[in-house]
């Protein structure tokens, strides 16, 4: 339940319950089980390896917390969010940029975006070019190009299919790693020819919810666990994948989760890989064999949402652009394998004020209100959302009962069973862990979903559910069950444009149409299987 917003809030009988039951949870802190999936050290202390790009963001120093899109100490002045005014020019840019690009031989750019599956897109730029401030512009609908290629007619588009401008984040320029000549890339954001960021772009959808809470002098933090598959390259897609031979001229037979032995049968991959997040800036935590038939978990560090949107996109494109020097291929479908375990991309949230402080924490280190709102606002408004969340017709059958993936939107102290998790920690690391997420989602709009949402049930004080304590699939099943779902719930929703504006949810729900209209094309091997003979 939700009541419209007061100014000073008193705490409901539910953030009270809330609260005493994270305070009698919190007398295991000192004696936290090892747990490769909490995070509770990380949101406490920074770990950063030494710069190796271009980027003039500052490292971390202990004390410090990641903040807006720069560090900054605790009551130093906390910058917004990026404003589109501040397009591509020569100022925006390293000034010895041109120089490092010929002394280091680099010829091209690739100046990339997310489209709305969260997949690279854009363009090759001379360096030259780049290094000096040149325009580059793109067709605005790229960022809405379904996943078959096709394009979507719905009046939300011009028919003129006009031009948007690629500008770059300058803190996002890296050296490629798989590049056989030397090149970088920079993620850009796609912004209108009138100024004003493109509303299509899924970089653009974040970026404007992290304006809606730097408005009220609040900045998310936010931290990404991410699961995939290694499988052997896929040349026949009517066949399944399999997995690949590693260094015992073996493949997997499976029940390999937390083994160190099996995450180094594919060490060559696993070397050039991690060497290539060291190159690009993404600050990985811990690395795992998963529960699935090579499936594998890497943890991110935690920090600003839209750097750590950036990182989950880069991330993502890495393992598929090392897999395949190694004849592999990286795969973040939901549930890529049947009869395996599903991949998720777990999402920890939490929010801090000007001071660096956790708003998710009173001083004397009990639960708040905001806390208790943040979580009913999760509960609130995800179903509204799952589109985001869960965005192909594969996505769905990761939903199982029992499969440590979510089935409903219950929450629970340390409960892997329940949809939202809050670990044990620390005050100053008190958070939410939204476990709804495939891996398949695209991680800006996956975290602008999540943000937004919390963000609403604090501005209307939204109640919570009690907390589950026990097996959270006895409870009913909450989420859509198929894709069909998601876009009805979706498409009369009146919070979802509220929460991540009106013309992206048109414009994704028409892609979403389109893209399910081409399934439907597909005659399935179930049904060869089973309806040839009997039907």
């Amino acid at each position: 339940m939700c009541t419209p917003r007061r100014t000073s809030p008193a705490r409901s009988a539910a953030s009270s319950s809330l609260e005493s039951q994270l305070l009698e949870a919190g007398q295991l802190v000192d004696g936290i089980h090892p747990d490769v999936g909490d995070r509770t050290a990380a949101f406490e202390h920074e770990q950063r390896r030494p710069a190796q790009s271009l980027s003039t963001r500052p490292v971390a120093a202990p004390g410090r917390a990641l903040i807006g899109r720069e560090l900054t100490a605790c009551g130093a002045r906390i910058p917004g969010p990026r404003r589109a005014t501040d397009a591509m020019n020569p100022s925006a840019l390293p000034t010895d940029l041109a120089e490092r690009f010929r002394s280091e031989g680099v010829r091209d750019v690739e100046c990339i975006f997310p489209d709305v599956s969260g997949y690279p897109r854009g363009k090759l730029m001379p360096a030259t070019r780049f290094a000096a401030g040149h325009e580059l512009r793109i067709a605005q609908a790229i960022s809405m190009q379904c996943v078959t290629g096709d394009y979507s007619y719905d009046p939300i588009f011009p028919d003129a299919d006009p031009d948007v401008r690629l500008v770059p984040d300058a803190s996002t320029l890296k050296r490629v790693p798989w590049s056989s000549v030397p090149r970088y890339l920079a993620i850009h954001d796609c912004v209108e020819l009138s100024g004003e960021l493109c509303a299509f772009a899924p970089r653009s959808v974040l970026q404007a919810v992290l304006a809606r809470y730097a408005a009220q002098g609040l900045h998310p933090v936010v931290a990404t666990e991410i699961e995939f598959y290694l499988t052997d390259a896929l040349t026949d897609p009517a066949q399944p994948l399999m997995p690949p031979r590693g260094r015992s001229g073996r493949a997997e037979a499976g029940q390999s989760a937390f083994s160190l032995n099996m995450l180094n049968e594919l060490a060559p991959f696993w070397d050039e890989f991690h060497a290539a997040l060291d190159q690009l800036d993404i600050r990985a935590d811990t690395w795992i064999h998963e529960v699935g038939l090579t499936q594998y978990e890497v943890n991110l560090m935690h920090g600003d949402a839209l750097a750590a949107a950036d990182q989950a996109f880069l991330f993502k494109l890495a393992a598929k652009e090392v897999a395949v020097r190694h004849g592999l291929n990286a795969v973040f479908m939901a549930k890529p394998l049947a009869g395996e375990a599903g991949s998720s991309m777990h999402l920890h949230q939490s929010l801090v004020d000007g001071q660096g402080q956790n708003v998710f924490s009173a001083p004397d280190g009990s639960a708040t209100a905001r806390f208790a709102h943040y979580i009913g606002g999760l509960q609130r408004y995800t179903p509204d959302l799952m589109l985001v969340y869960a965005p192909f017709v594969n996505s769905y059958r990761r939903y199982v009962t029992g499969s440590q993936a979510p089935v409903n939107l219950h929450w629970g102290l340390d409960n892997r069973t329940t949809g939202l998790r809050v670990p044990i920690s620390e005050p100053a690391a008190r958070r939410v862990e939204n476990r709804i997420a495939g891996a398949d989602a695209n991680p800006y709009l996956a975290i602008a979903a999540t943000l937004a949402a919390g963000l609403a049930g604090m501005e209307e004080q939204c109640t919570p559910t009690d907390a589950v304590d026990g097996n959270g699939y006895d409870h009913a099943h909450g989420l859509p069950r198929d894709i069909n779902a998601a876009l009805a719930q979706m498409a009369a929703s009146d919070s979802a444009p509220r929460l991540l504006g009106a013309a992206f949810v048109q414009a994704l729900l028409s892609v979403k149409r389109l893209e399910h209209d081409s399934f439907l094309r597909e005659i399935s091997a179930w049904e060869r299987r089973f309806l040839v003979a009997q039907a």
